[in-house]
């Protein structure tokens, strides 16, 4: 049931529009007694999924006496972190998820139809396992909180993602990923109908129906004063809110390109981005725009590693981001990578497939731990003062000297594409 629905290309919601939609869903959903909140991570800031989780809280005041963030694989939140997300919330209502630990499992899709979802690609089954909190924290409401936005692994984030990835188990994101990876990036991104999100639904429509999951989903893009602005928030209990947010999205967060690219700057805000496993979004969220040939540069003053979780990592450094042949090759021959499908998956995410160039300018890795997993290096220091973020504009730019580029503030917030390569994909 669609609980509350307000969004278009130009709606621009304040905070107080906001606590008025979440009001008016709550009054629908008549009195409870016990919430927990499932917001994103500080990597989702930009989502106003923070303000939403506030305001609920102030809202059911003590009858919220808990708040999951959804890491997935992502690391604890700091203190600094959840009072800069969540502002007066009080700290002692976040819970952290363990992946690896803290889990239960409330059924299994079968192989078949994972199998007929990978076009034979894969033959195993999925696990639809969520943070054991879920299950025996005795809830009458879970409030699901976050951003619909094109996604790498299921084509737009958010719904029911945010429960089964965001609280999942290390089985269930691994072989989730794997599929997404697998099936194809550029055949997934921007679509609200995907293998993954099928396979997600199956698991909600199977072993779900019992918890008490509301979803409230926020539609977020830049404006042309170069803030963000809220353009939808949808609110309900099944599929409904999911798909009016995704059209709208898909209306406000993809950038559609006549022409592709020769060359891309990114920059990643060293608050939100200190991983490549994060930072490689600036690979993804362009790979469709980019010309054959072209040129990938990432500013990315806050890198610091490459996986946020240390066993990803070392396997990230061990492998390098190679072409998809020679990950599924190292799948085969390798346990420790085919056992950690979520890391095979990513290493995918992080190539060109050869067509175009990656430099990174990381602010604290060095040149040959960059150059370790398949990018180019260069001094973060100099490109910073070349392309300055504070000077260029999102979109296309002219440099003194007269190079052209296309530049981007946060890949986190889009996805672009050349319009021919997307209608071919």
């Amino acid at each position: 049931m669609l609980l509350y629905a307000r969004g278009s290309e130009t709606t621009e919601l304040s905070e107080e529009d906001m606590r008025q939609g979440l009001a008016d869903a709550f009054e629908k959903l008549g009195v409870r007694k016990k919430v927990l909140a499932l917001p994103p991570d500080y990597t989702r800031f930009h989502s106003h999924a923070g303000i939403l989780t506030r305001l609920a809280w102030e809202h059911y005041g003590s009858l919220l006496t808990d708040i999951l963030p959804a890491l997935g694989t992502h690391s604890a939140m700091t203190k600094p972190q959840i009072e800069h997300m969540f502002g007066t919330v009080p700290a002692d209502l976040f819970r952290v998820h363990d992946w690896r630990n803290d889990i239960v499992t409330l059924g299994e899709v079968p192989g078949d139809f994972i199998r007929e979802q990978s076009e034979g690609k894969l033959n195993y089954h999925w696990s639809a396992q969520v943070n054991k909190l879920l299950v025996n924290g005795g809830f009458d409401l879970i409030l699901s909180i976050g951003q619909v936005v094109p996604h790498e692994v299921i084509g737009m984030a958010n719904y029911n993602k945010n429960v089964f990835v965001g609280t999942g188990g290390q089985e269930g994101i691994n072989k989730s990923h794997f599929l997404g990876a697998v099936y194809g990036m550029e055949r997934i991104m921007g679509r609200a109908d995907t293998p993954v999100r099928r396979v997600l639904n199956y698991a909600s429509d199977h072993f779900a129906k019992h918890l008490p999951i509301v979803y409230v989903q926020t539609v977020v893009s830049m404006g042309s004063d170069g803030h963000l602005k809220v353009r939808g928030l949808y609110i309900g209990d099944d599929i409904e809110c999911f798909n009016r947010a995704a059209e709208l999205s898909l209306a406000v967060n993809f950038k559609m390109l006549d022409e592709p690219l020769t060359k891309v700057v990114v920059y990643l805000d060293p608050s939100e981005f200190k991983s490549t496993w994060l930072g490689n979004k600036s690979v993804y969220r362009t790979r469709m725009a980019i010309a054959d040939g072209g040129e990938l540069l990432v500013l990315a003053p806050g890198l610091e590693e490459f996986g946020e979780d240390k066993q990803i990592d070392a396997l990230i450094r061990k492998y390098g981001y190679v072409q998809t042949p020679e990950v599924l090759r190292f799948v085969e021959q390798n346990d420790d990578l085919k056992n950690n499908l979520s890391a095979a998956a990513h290493l995918i995410h992080g190539t060109s497939e050869g067509r175009f160039t990656i430099t990174y300018c990381p602010g604290h890795l060095t040149r040959q731990e960059i150059e370790g997993v398949g990018f180019g290096y260069t001094d973060c220091a100099a490109m910073m003062k070349r392309y300055d973020p504070a000077v260029l504009t999102d979109g296309y730019n002219t440099m003194p000297d007269g190079e052209k580029i296309f530049y981007i503030s946060n890949p986190a917030l889009g996805l672009w594409a050349y319009k021919k390569r997307f209608e071919d994909s």
